[in-house]
This record gives C-alpha cells, structure tokens and sequence, in this order.
C-alpha cells in the first residue's frame, strides 16, 4: 500500500475504558463517533466501544447515524447538530435520537410523531442550542403530543481553560436552567454537558447522568490553562499513519524543490518523495517546516506540499531507498510524532489533522 493509517482497537478500547473511570460510577460514557470518528472509522470504533459497554453513541447528522445502523450497530444513536425537516421520518425508521436547538424544532419534531428527544440549551458557545426560558421551554412541552423530554445538554465553549470565568458561568447557566425546569415538573432522565477536557480535568459542580468524549477516544487530551486540576484522563494515540518511499534523488547543491522553487539546497543533498499529499490529509501548511519520521530519526519536510507527493531530506539517512516506509504521524523507535505535535507545525488543532486524514488512505485494524 502506498499510503495508509493503522488503527489499534484494543487501544482505543483502553481509551474507553480509561474514560469511564474518569468519568465515575454514577456517568454513562456516550462514545462520539461523529467525522468518521475523528478519521478513525466510525463503524469499527463503534464496535468495540459497544463491545466495550457503550449504551450511546454520539454523531452529527442523521447520514452518519444510518450509516451505523446499515452496519448493524444497534446502542442509542443521539445526533447532535441538527436535524432537518425532510429527515425526520429516517429518524423513526432508524431509530435515531435527535438533539432539538430550538422550541420550532420541538414543534417540528412533534408535528412528525419524534418520542424522545434531547433539548441542548446555549450557555455561551453561541452556536446551537436554545435561548429560551425555562418557562417558555415548559409551556411548549406541555403543548406537545409525542414529544418527550429525555435529556438536557450544552456544550462547553473553554473546559480546559482554568484563567477564563467562562467554564463556571456556562455550569452556572446550565445547572439554574436544569433547577428552574425542574420546579415546573420538567425533569430530564438525562443530563450532559461534558466532552473531553471536562473529563480530564472535572468540575465538581457539573457531574451530570452522561459524558461525551471524542477526541479522548482516539488518545488525545488538550492541555490544560491556568491552575487545572491533575488530569484524570489518561490515553494514548490509536491511530498511526505511514507512506511509501517513490524514488530517492541526489541534488546539488542550488537545486530548486517543488512547485515555486521554494526550497533551494544549500548543500548537496539526498531527498525522497512519498506518496502521500495534501490530497491524503498531509496539511499544505507543512511545506518547508513539517517533519516526518524516516529510518527511525526525525526528516524534515522541503519544499511544497503537493496534492499527491511530498519531499522530504533524508541525507542524514542516505541508506533508505524507494519502497520503504515513511511514518507520517505515529511512532518508530523512540522518535514519536502524534496528531498534536503535527498540529503545532502546521498552525492547527489535532482534530483537524486526524480529521483530515482523507478517505484514500486505506484503514487498517489490528487488535
């Protein structure tokens, strides 16, 4: 194979299980399996997690939702950002969960026969979620016909920031919320709130029925801010990515690589180009500055990034030849790049480089 990411499921298995502790006896852990999870692969993740105990899964959209069912997965689906009009009828036949953003939406949903359903107020991501009050959420449940009220949800827009106040006015918001309903007889069986960070580092006023991780599951934790709490949540990376040397070249000394010319050899040198491009997830970002891990030492990346092919120098390795294998993000020896460092050279967040990782590089399992 050219270029292809390997997945272990017993360490994201490790990673659920490592949630569940952080997360406490009294917490279900709803697994998020949304954009693939995170590249991973939503199908397989969902299987060993449900394997694992998982009663929930998180995703997206209803697309995603059925794509789990159509492969057999048969735990509690919650799909979390948005459901429009025209799906609310695949939402009964797959028996999908949807998360309302709105009191139209509560209407809409009992207009279409929904039973259960997730009400996510806005606490100050200002994204989704609902403004309106308690007393306006509790007349228009009381005006509904299938529509019941099984869970209440917001989303923290700064848990791993322990400098900012947001984190406690978003608690604060919420719990007065969850009480002021509570006093009108509404009294969700569910309450959820936390992702990740707020799983590793826990608030103790916002420990709710239900915890979503994500990013955790595939073995990444943000660092914390300010003065956090030790973080609960240990994991690590299940996912590592690797390519395939095409041809190896000696370049004099002047010579001009990849489009623009915008690395020029100092010296002589030795490079290899790898299969693998921004068309595979590699982010352009890393032309001139990225590195990849070549015969077990660290390479830098020189030149641009193409859509196909990438270049690296290897003069420091000049044994390695065409057909041998590149780790683009995993480890090799005691040298380790994971999704987080690679973030911090291209000038993005781990998400997106997992997420990136395209749908023409070949997912591989191994246990």
């Amino acid at each position: 194979m050219r270029c292809y990411a390997e997945i272990s499921r017993s360490r994201i298995a490790e990673n659920f299980r490592a949630a569940q502790r952080a997360a406490g006896p009294h917490a279900e852990v709803m697994a998020v399996v949304k954009a693939n999870a995170y590249g991973h692969g939503a199908v397989e993740v969902a299987r060993v997690v449900c394997a694992e105990g998982a009663q929930w899964l998180a995703v997206s959209s209803v697309d995603e939702g059925i794509t789990l069912r159509e492969a057999g997965i048969t735990c509690r689906v919650l799909v979390m950002a948005g459901v429009m009009r025209w799906e609310h009828k695949a939402l009964q036949h797959f028996q999908l969960t949807p998360v309302a953003h709105s009191l139209d939406e509560l209407r809409w949903f009992d207009e279409s026969g929904v039973t259960d359903i997730h009400l996510k107020v806005d606490t100050g991501l200002n994204r989704l979620g609902t403004h309106a009050t308690a007393g306006a959420i509790a007349e228009t449940l009381r005006n509904l016909r299938t529509v019941r009220l099984e869970g209440l949800l917001s989303h923290f827009a700064s848990a791993s920031d322990f400098i900012s106040p947001q984190t406690k006015d978003q608690i604060r918001d919420f719990n007065e919320m969850a009480a002021a309903l509570a006093s009108l007889g509404i009294k969700p069986r569910v309450m959820h709130f936390s992702s990740t960070n707020a799983v590793a580092y826990p608030r103790d006023d916002a420990a709710y029925s239900l915890v979503r991780p994500g990013h955790a599951l595939y073995g990444y934790v943000s660092a914390a801010r300010g003065q956090a709490p030790v973080c609960a949540l240990l994991v690590k990376p299940a996912l590592s990515w690797r390519t395939k040397i095409v041809v190896v070249k000696d370049l004099p000394a002047g010579a001009k690589v990849g489009y623009g010319g915008s690395f020029q050899a100092a010296t002589p040198m030795r490079i290899a180009v790898l299969a693998a491009g921004y068309a595979d997830g590699v982010p352009h970002r890393l032309s001139n500055k990225g590195k990849v891990i070549a015969g077990g030492r660290l390479a830098s990346i020189i030149g641009t990034v193409s859509m196909d092919l990438t270049t690296i120098d290897i003069t420091h390795v000049p044994h390695l030849q065409a057909g041998d294998e590149v780790t683009l993000l995993g480890t090799e020896g005691d040298v380790t790049l994971d999704a987080q460092q690679i973030a911090h050279m291209a000038g993005t967040i781990s998400y997106n480089v997992l997420c990136g990782i395209s749908a023409r590089v070949k997912r591989i399992y191994v246990d």
